[in-house]
């Protein structure tokens, strides 16, 4: 049948639809862009936060407007939405077919069989092993490596431990061979995903086992970059900056999810770094790999914060100046211990919070830009933009769809994949200005 999968949420969410459409693909199934035209569609759903959920739930409805026309026959909800509210999906939304959770996603080809409403859910403790090839979005020369699943740490505002279940790693020969088709396929920048990355291997291995993990993936052949994601500013190792310091293929980025810096809100949001702990990280990080580019996320408006607790956290950012920084106002979310919490902050005092940190930053990041100027930075195509003459890409400072951009004049006809040396001359808010050159002129 006509298949139209919709991926919703996160990058690791992306994966299992990656790897859902290469089951479906090799179920014998046609895959298609068209909603209008499927016979089937799968909606692969978020629902960390609200904004979230409520993105997923209008997705699904309007899916299920083409059960109207008659050439929808099974409209599939999976992912978290799936995982967490399958009761309440089938009993609000009649059209919907099928569920499938979290770790049942290899189940959807029987499901697309079955006659009449069905729903597959398995133990939160089971790895997915789907065996087929991924169907790889479009510009398939980045690409995710998915290495865990889950997360044990349950911080008090995050739900993901009830959906996704504990941390499991992915076998290491399992990643190695992903990663080797992914080469093959054209992958120039593979990106490491996780709900947290910087553990992998504890659960197999009795250790973390992500240096040894990135040197094999650095040799492999046709991967030219590799970036990690994700990472638990307390559980960065030595040996994980050596590897980082030794192999070329590494890009000197890391995302450090802080939420914030006050340590009686740390606390409450049951993180396991202070300030200063995160502060002496960040510094050594700087002194063993200069030049390296650092991201966090921040959350605002988290029960109790105080304006004593913003300004710490305003004073952090001002301090530390990240390269790169998102904030999200604190969203309250059923079945987690910080909904229960008291002391709610104001919705427009979160986001006013939220809105001051991002001036900041703004300024921040311009400041960076301005020391760009006049260097030369290797930078992989993402594409162009023909009716301004100019190609668009990303230096090892910026990954794909939350950072900034490089926009380029070139003298020759560029392909997205293609790592150039380009020569900065402008910036611009988040992004640089700069032309393509021969060779690297420092």
């Amino acid at each position: 049948m006509k298949v139209c999968l919709i991926s919703l949420g996160c990058d690791k969410n992306l994966v299992d639809s990656e790897k859902l459409g290469g089951l479906l693909l090799a179920a014998g199934h046609e895959m298609t862009d068209d909603e209008a035209e499927a016979e089937v569609i799968i909606i692969n759903t978020c629902c960390f936060i609200h904004d979230a959920k409520e993105e997923s739930i209008q997705t699904i409805i309007e899916a299920a407007e083409y059960k109207k026309t008659g050439k929808l026959r099974r409209l599939i909800i999976t992912g978290c939405l799936a995982e967490r509210y399958s009761d309440e999906i089938r009993e609000a939304l009649p059209e919907v077919d099928a569920i499938a959770g979290t770790t049942a996603y290899e189940d959807i080809p029987k499901l697309i069989e079955a006659k009449g409403f069905a729903v597959s859910k398995r133990d939160l403790s089971y790895l997915p092993d789907p065996d087929a090839d991924r169907m790889l979005s479009a510009g398939n020369y980045v690409s995710n490596l998915k290495i865990a699943e889950g997360c044990d740490k349950c911080c008090t505002y995050c739900i993901i431990p009830k959906i996704r279940g504990p941390y499991r790693s992915v076998p290491m020969e399992r990643l190695i061979a992903e990663a080797e088709y992914l080469a093959k396929t054209g992958t120039k920048e593979l990106i490491l995903v996780a709900q947290e990355t910087t553990i992998y291997g504890t659960d197999l291995y009795g250790h973390k086992a992500l240096p040894e993990l990135l040197t094999k993936l650095c040799k492999i052949e046709g991967i030219e970059r590799i970036r990690i994601q994700y990472c638990y500013p307390e559980e960065i190792t030595d040996e994980l900056i050596g590897v980082m310091k030794k192999e070329p293929k590494i890009c000197r980025y890391l995302d450090l999810p802080i939420q914030h810096a006050s340590d009686a809100i740390l606390r409450k949001m049951g993180r396991r770094t202070t300030g200063k702990e995160i502060e002496s990280l960040i510094r050594k990080l700087r002194k063993e790999l200069p030049g390296i580019a650092l991201r966090t996320t921040l959350i605002t408006g988290f029960p109790g914060e105080t304006e004593e607790d913003f300004e710490t956290l305003v004073g952090f950012v001002e301090k530390m100046k990240f390269n790169r920084l998102g904030v999200f106002p604190y969203s309250p979310e059923e079945g987690t211990a910080a909904a229960k919490m008291p002391g709610r902050v104001p919705k427009r005092v979160k986001e006013r919070r939220r809105n001051a940190v991002m001036r900041l930053q703004k300024t921040i990041c311009a400041e960076y830009g301005k020391k760009c100027i006049g260097k030369t930075f290797d930078v992989l195509v993402d594409g162009s933009l023909p009716e301004e003459g100019v190609c668009v890409g990303r230096t090892y400072m910026d990954a794909p769809g939350i950072d900034g951009l490089v926009y380029f004049t070139a003298d020759r006809v560029l392909l997205s994949g293609d790592i150039v040396p380009v020569r900065i001359t402008g910036s611009k808010e988040y992004d640089l200005i700069g032309e393509s050159v021969n060779e690297f002129t420092e």
